[in-house]
């Protein structure tokens, strides 16, 4: 799967900027996710960076015909009928893992929402584990790995932090985009990379 998503990215065009800390466990956070390509292209830095991820599935992807493909790609399996219990049990399988980095997509699906979904927020803060932020700048074609960022408990202050990191403009669809706490920041100065 490395040497695939090596020769898709060389393909495409795309470039990765940065790298993943050295810290056995840590959730990434890929965004902007408007498109399909989105999910491949942040599985596939997965690959070209580290060889051991999980990413979040639902459980009836599992069942279907590609079911085996997505476990072996490193798919979580995750009971959507049990909201309530989803992050605790999510925590509790991390904390049972020597190593784990976690894909999660915050906005939790391509179409416009409202706000960030903050699945990956009470994850990060209950397995007390670092968040890294990863951009895709599809006018670029750069995915950006940030500095691992340690959440302090203050959902609003931490959610505006993150905000300030990105760009709608950077999605394959900025209309679609949506920001952590749902406001539009001003256009940055200067690319993401370099902040």
């Amino acid at each position: 799967m490395r040497g695939l998503s090596r020769m898709v990215f060389r393909l495409q065009g795309w470039k990765i900027e940065g790298q993943f800390p050295e810290d056995k466990k840590f959730i990434v956070i890929g965004a902007p996710h408007t498109s399909n390509w989105d999910a491949m292209y942040m599985i596939g830095t997965g690959f070209l960076l580290k060889s051991e991820f999980r990413w979040l599935v639902k459980d009836s992807v599992i069942d279907s015909p590609v079911g085996r493909l997505a476990l072996w790609g490193g798919a979580m399996p995750i009971d959507r009928s049990h909201k309530d219990k989803q992050v605790e049990g999510i925590v509790q399988r991390i904390e049972q893992m020597d190593e784990v980095i976690l894909i999660i997509s915050p906005e939790g699906s391509r179409s416009k929402v409202k706000r960030w979904k903050t699945g990956f927020y009470h994850i990060a803060i209950g397995a007390n584990l670092p968040v890294v932020p990863c951009f895709l700048d599809y006018p670029s074609k750069v995915i950006g790995i940030g500095p691992a960022v340690h959440l302090t408990g203050d959902l609003e202050k931490d959610m505006t932090s993150l905000g300030e990191l990105y760009n709608p403009q950077w999605a394959k669809y900025p209309d679609q985009f949506t920001m952590p706490c749902g406001n539009q920041p001003p256009e940055p100065e200067t690319h993401h990379t370099e902040k």
